[in-house]
């Protein structure tokens, strides 16, 4: 009988390891330790029981950070104030998890402006919260890259992110750049099949 049982322990185990997420179409895992990390859609994990994006350490200790991201042409952005927003649910993180904004230049491992949310990070178990990142996309901008991350240990799921074009008049978060007075329509990202 304890053979048994533990047979079947361990094709439970393994059957939970090889179950692994779906990757939202268009984007990619990346980070100083992508691979100690599981990253893609959680079927009715989401704020409204539909599907959410999920970041979740699998090692038991991590010194580096995952993230589940996109990138994007800047050109229609050039001159605008840009806000990604989301919500964000945790369990169990370790050290700190957020979203991340990087406005980067051609030719050049520098941005021109970031957030990643370090000084306002999501840490510990938390219930649905949304966040905001706010940056300026200056002359000289040549893509766009966002997400979300996770350092350390621990899950988050993210959900109905959207990024939209905002006026001067809403502040900016992270590193500035500079301020220009403009509006469009907002874009939804979302990870429903």
């Amino acid at each position: 009988m304890k053979t048994t049982t533990f047979k079947i322990i361990v094709l439970l185990a393994l059957a939970v390891f090889l179950i692994s997420f779906e990757m939202p179409a268009g984007w990619f895992k990346a980070g100083s330790k992508a691979d100690s990390y599981e990253m893609g859609i959680d079927k009715g994990s989401g704020l409204d029981g539909k599907n959410a994006a999920s970041i979740r350490s699998v090692d038991k200790v991590i010194d580096g950070y995952g993230t589940l991201m996109q990138s994007a042409n800047a050109e229609k952005f050039i001159g605008k104030r840009i806000r990604l927003s989301g919500y964000i649910k945790s369990q169990n993180v370790t050290e700190k998890a957020g979203f991340w904004l990087r406005v980067g230049q051609a030719n050049s491992q520098s941005f021109l402006a970031f957030d990643n949310m370090m000084d306002r990070a999501v840490t510990g178990s938390t219930d649905w919260k949304k966040y905001d990142i706010v940056l300026d996309v200056p002359e000289g901008a040549s893509q766009i890259s966002y997400g979300a991350l996770l350092r350390g240990t621990g899950q988050i799921w993210f959900d109905k992110l959207a990024f939209e074009v905002v006026d001067a008049n809403t502040p900016t978060t992270g590193k500035k750049a500079d301020r220009v007075k403009v509006k469009d329509e907002p874009m939804n990202l979302d990870f429903e099949e």
